[in-house]
Formats: C-alpha cells, structure tokens, sequence
C-alpha cells in the first residue's frame, strides 16, 4: 500500500471514529428525508437500537404536532441548502421512540456524493439546560416578586413616615400659632387691661372722698364707671377664653331648646354697664318663641356684635336686634349707627386680631368677630354684613334649626 492510500485509510479511519464516537447525535439524511447513517449517540438519544433507524423518515424523530411543518422546512432546506445552526432562540422539540418529547438543538449542513444530495443533522439533548433556564426564570421570578413586595413594603414606609412627617409639620405649626396667639394674647391682655383696671382703681380711690348725702351722685357715677369696667374686663377675658377653646378644639355643642325673646333681653342686660351715655339697644321678635340651639354659643354671638355695634356708635346711638324664628331657620340682624368699615379693608374683617384702621383708637381685642364667624360655622350658620363709612353697620346671620332629638335639656 502506497503512501496516499495509506493518508486516504487514516482519514477515514478518523471519520469514521469521529462519527462513532461523537457526543453529539448524527444523522444523515438523503433528499427525500430517509435515514441513510445514524451515529452511536443518535440512536441512543432518541432510544432506538443499532441500525433501527436506518430507512425511516426523519419526521419519526419529529413530534406529530409538527409533522407537516417539518416536511416544508425539509423541502424548503433542499431547495436552497447550507449550513444552518437551529433552535437558538427558538423552543424546538425531538420525540423518542417512546413517544417522549424533549427539547434539542440541531445544526444543519450538506455535502453530495455520487451527485445525490445528503443533509447531515448534529444534534443534542438540551433538556438539563432548559431545566436550568426554567429555574432561573424561576428563581427570577420570586426574586422580582421579593423585590415587587419589598418596594411596596419601602413605599408603604416612606409613605408612612411623609405622612408622619406632615402630621408633625402641622401639629409643631398648630402650636407655634397657639404660642404666637398667647403671646398676643398676653401682650393685648397687658394693654386692654390698663385702661379699666385704672378706671376702677381711681374710682375706688375718688368713691371715699363722697361722704355725705349730697354727694351720691357722684358716687353713683364713679360706681357706675367700675361696673362698666368690670364689664368690659369681662367681655376681653371671655373673648381670650373663647378664642383658646376654639383653637384648641375643645368646643362642644350643648343643644337646648331656649325661649328666645327672655333669653336675648337677659344676655342684651348683661351689657346694660358697657352702653355709652344715651346708647339703647331696640329688640324685636318675630315667630315662635322656642327654637333649639347652643346656649353659649347663641349668647356669645349676641353679646359679641351687641358691644362691637355700642363701641363703634357715638353716645346716644340706637341698636337695632332683631330675631326671626321661621322654624327651619332663626335669622339674626343687628343694625348700628357707627363709624362703619372701610370698603378695602372688610375682606379681612372675620380674621382673627383684626382691627380696621379707623378703629386703631377705640378699645378691643380684634378676636370677637372672628370668634362669632367660628360659632356660626360650628352650627352651619352663615353670617354676612353690610357697612358704609360714618353710616353704620349691619350683620345678617342665619342659624339653621338643629336636629332636636339630640338637644340636652
């Protein structure tokens, strides 16, 4: 034997171990699809025995579900062959002769021999590595899911704690206004203050120098001068009260059933000390008398717009107080002759510690109308007004009837 048929017996000796002994399973195919060669690994990844395969179509080791797509693809391969790497990306599927499915790879290639064409198949079993994508899809999956949880988890938090956050924001607010109003409160209580207590220290003082009976004019008038001190004392403390309470949100509604026209005379008496010389306050009702609502509340509102109307009227001025009970609904007026509100400045007038500008000289807290808006709204009320420069004033509120079943005798 000569050299080259020597080199021609090892290379086929090598393809033929090649093809033997090859891991990955080898099929070779002719044109019309028939089996001719099956390798060592072939037979055994699809669980044939030797040679079994030899003959048969290669659909026998396609699933039936793909049967006539597989035939098209052959066809379409054999019109048009070369080399070909399949199933990357794509999930495809070989059947044993048990009838088992499983996933694989396979590359294509071609050659020809004796001018008749032949399609060669590499393939491999790719199941453990599907079974591993699986459980690192798996294992994605709950990690996504962990991450899902502890996002909504983080935001629940941070949610919490902004709303924590807010909460504190408002309530160190809420008190530095309660600590700014005290202070006011303090600063204004000081200034307010001085002029009645004076009044009633240099009456108290003048009082026992009018010894004798002809005197008791004057002792009357400067008697008269500390009880309408004492008053209006009484009138700022309440308004500081009131104003705290309402701040503090500790008001609450005590529903009686009140007999209107008794209990305004009553309130409007309370005042009689704080009218300037001449001043009268004129009270008209009209409809029943009963009607159900909050004591206090209702007195407060009275006393408030009452001594505002006699503190920015000249002496000899009448008030006007009328009350409407319609059943559903108790209207209030009250109409004075004073100094009026300047037109620019009555947008501001329900703020707490206002004070108009022509009233810079007359004596008050600047809390009364704002603590009688927050009394009517308390009760669903509505309260509006009407005022003109040097031609007086007058409020409009209405005070819905409340729900009698709940009204405490």
């Amino acid at each position: 034997m000569n050299t080259l048929e020597e080199n021609n017996s090892i290379k086929m000796e090598s393809l033929q171990a090649l093809f033997e002994y090859a891991t990955e399973g080898i099929i070779i195919a002719d044109k019309a699809g028939t089996i001719v060669r099956a390798n060592p690994s072939s037979e055994k990844l699809f669980g044939y025995q030797k040679d079994e395969l030899i003959n048969q179509k290669v659909e026998v080791l396609v699933p039936t579900r793909f049967d006539h797509s597989h035939q098209k693809h052959r066809e379409g391969y054999n019109k048009n062959p070369h080399p070909r790497a399949m199933g990357k990306g794509l999930d495809l599927f070989g059947k044993r002769k048990n009838g088992q499915e499983f996933p694989i790879e396979i590359s294509l290639s071609h050659y020809k021999s004796n001018d008749e064409q032949f399609v060669i198949a590499f393939i491999i079993d790719v199941s453990e590595r599907k079974l591993a994508e699986e459980n690192i899809k798996k294992v994605n999956a709950e990690l996504e899911l962990k991450v899902e949880e502890r996002t909504k988890i983080l935001k629940e938090t941070l949610y919490e704690l902004e709303a924590s956050k807010d909460e504190l924001s408002a309530a160190l607010e809420k008190e530095k206004e309660l600590n700014d109003m005290k202070s006011r409160f303090v600063t204004m209580a000081s200034h307010e203050f001085r002029t009645p207590l004076s009044t009633i220290l240099s009456s108290a003082s003048l009082i026992g120098k009018y010894k004798i009976t002809e005197e008791e004019d004057k002792r009357n008038k400067h008697v008269e001068r500390i009880k309408s001190s004492v008053t209006n004392m009484t009138l700022i403390l309440n308004d500081f009260l009131s104003a705290g309470k309402l701040e503090e949100g500790k008001i609450n509604i005590n529903l009686v059933s009140i007999k209107l026209p008794s209990y305004i005379t009553e309130s409007i008496n309370e005042l009689s000390n704080f009218l300037k010389n001449g001043q009268k306050v004129i009270y008209n009702h009209t409809g029943n008398e009963n009607f159900v609502c909050d004591k206090q509340f209702l007195k407060n509102i009275i006393i408030n717009l009452v001594s505002n109307s006699s503190k920015f009227s000249a002496q000899s001025k009448t008030i006007e107080l009328s009350t409407i009970n319609k059943g559903t609904e108790l209207k209030i007026i009250i109409k004075d002759e004073g100094i009026g509100i300047p037109k620019d400045e009555q947008k501001k007038l329900f703020e707490r510690f206002f004070r108009a500008k022509n009233a810079t000289n007359i004596q008050g807290t600047g809390l009364g109308l704002s603590i009688v808006a927050k009394y009517i709204e308390i009760l669903n009320g509505t309260i509006t007004f009407e005022s003109a420069l040097n031609k007086g004033t007058q409020f409009y509120i209405t005070i819905p009837a409340q729900d009698e079943n709940n009204f405490i005798n």
